[in-house]
């Protein structure tokens, strides 16, 4: 790498503690290229959709702030709340939700303005107030819960990149978020103070992994959330992936259009344009996410000419009914996200709390079935414990065979048939005494 990565991005401030002062300055220790300060705060997003909810909590707790500046990224993000203190002057705090606050979480806690504006501040039991404000449950640790629990240190060939398909790599770009998910499968890494720049650090290292790897076609970009970067590190970044000529595909994951929408300014998108194809995954949980604000950025992306996919991760009493969940991928659907994953929720340390019994999953993946259109159904997926893989799950809809018909099952019960004569005929197994199909005499039953 010819430039030097301390050139090229600041280390943005990551909370301290969950009792920490909050630092309320406008852009001080956020993501800016040196050099370019006057200018980004000079040349600020235009105008940026915002809902009636989210005005009237700028106007109650943030009056001296205009609407320019709170649809500002750079804003948002400077402005985290991080102190259960500051946000107990916003909603009621549970008595649960303040003793979390007596310890030090091994994830730090952090939630834009605008996303803390979509709480419900009476209810403790709120989709989004619980997907990322700490409860005492997470001191808990589990049977079967590790803090790196899909054994991503054990494909890493190299520090922050996981090597552990065949043809597709995860980079681990940031160890920074907008906004720290208490589910997060990475609560053992991201989010700690002064990590930006020894994160930078590893950049060349994986790179030149990557470079002589030529079976490597797909490159994940993760963290963290890639978009906590500024539009130069991004650049940077991309420009030394697409020179490989091996890569084909660049994905990137995020969270930001959900929690900090105001991200996705023409001048990103300008910047991604550059690198196609180029893919995004998006982090959505609940359709309570789907504000307007979240609409117009995800709108933003897809004109851009970014296929968009959602990754979703099943939570106990968030999103783990079936009428939720159906909202919720319609809800993508109409903003040009193709519902891509559910994810059984990871056995992280201190997530027991938010896990359901695995065939969960699978019986929300049935009730949707039949009741939506396909585009509007994830596919479930366990990624197996020590890495093993995303591993699908799905409903059993085929019954079995009765002589040349092949018994299926629909989504409402019903029984049907299709003639299939080419189907290895079944017969009795020597080894188990059942019919088999197909099984080579009993050797593979």
């Amino acid at each position: 790498m010819s430039s030097n990565i301390a050139e090229i991005e600041q280390s943005p401030m990551e909370p301290p503690s969950l009792l920490g002062v909050q630092n309320h300055s406008v852009y001080s220790d956020i993501s800016f290229p040196v050099g370019m300060r006057f200018a980004v705060e000079k040349e600020l997003p235009p105008a940026f959709a915002i809902s009636e909810r989210s005005d009237a909590f700028r106007r109650r707790f943030y009056p001296e702030v205009n609407l320019k500046t709170w649809c500002d990224w750079h804003w948002q993000y400077a402005n985290r709340i991080t102190s259960l203190e500051q946000l107990g002057t916003m909603l009621s705090l549970s008595p649960d939700e303040l003793d979390a606050g007596t310890g030090l979480a091994a994830l730090p806690f952090a939630v834009t303005p605008y996303y803390a504006a979509q709480f419900d501040p009476a209810n403790p039991a709120d989709p989004l107030r619980r997907t990322m404000v700490p409860t005492t449950a997470e001191w808990d640790l589990n049977p079967g819960e590790s803090a790196d629990p899909l054994g991503e240190d054990g494909h890493s060939p190299v520090p922050g990149l996981v090597h552990r398909y065949p043809d597709r790599v995860l980079f681990l770009a940031t160890d920074a978020c907008s906004a720290y998910c208490r589910y997060c499968t990475r609560s053992r890494r991201v989010g700690k103070p002064g990590s930006t720049s020894t994160v930078r650090k590893r950049w060349p290292a994986a790179i030149e992994y990557i470079e002589n790897h030529p079976e490597v076609r797909d490159v994940l970009i993760s963290g963290g959330d890639p978009l906590t970067m500024s539009d130069a590190a991004l650049d940077h970044l991309l420009s030394r992936l697409r020179r490989i000529p091996h890569i084909e595909i660049i994905r990137i994951g995020s969270k930001a259009p959900i929690v900090m929408p105001q991200r996705i300014t023409p001048s990103l998108l300008r910047v991604l344009r550059r690198y196609h194809p180029l893919l995004m995954s998006i982090h959505c949980t609940h359709p309570g996410e789907l504000t307007p604000e979240a609409t117009e950025a995800l709108g933003r992306l897809a004109d851009a000419g970014i296929p968009l996919g959602s990754q979703t991760v099943l939570l106990k009493g968030i999103n783990d009914d079936v009428p939720t969940m159906t909202k919720l991928m319609q809800g993508l659907l109409k903003t040009r996200v193709r519902p891509y994953y559910l994810y059984h929720c990871d056995p992280v340390q201190g997530s027991a709390h938010f896990r359901t019994h695995i065939f969960k999953g699978v019986d929300i993946v049935r009730g949707m079935r039949g009741h939506t259109t396909g585009y509007a159904i994830p596919t479930y997926v366990v990624d197996a414990p020590g890495g093993g893989g995303k591993i699908p799950l799905m409903p059993d809809y085929v019954q079995g065979y009765d002589g040349e018909d092949l018994v299926l099952r629909n989504y409402e019960g019903n029984l049907y048939r299709s003639y299939d004569p080419a189907a290895p005929a079944a017969h009795e197994c020597g080894d188990c005494g059942k019919g088999c199909s197909g099984c080579n005499g009993g050797s593979s039953c």
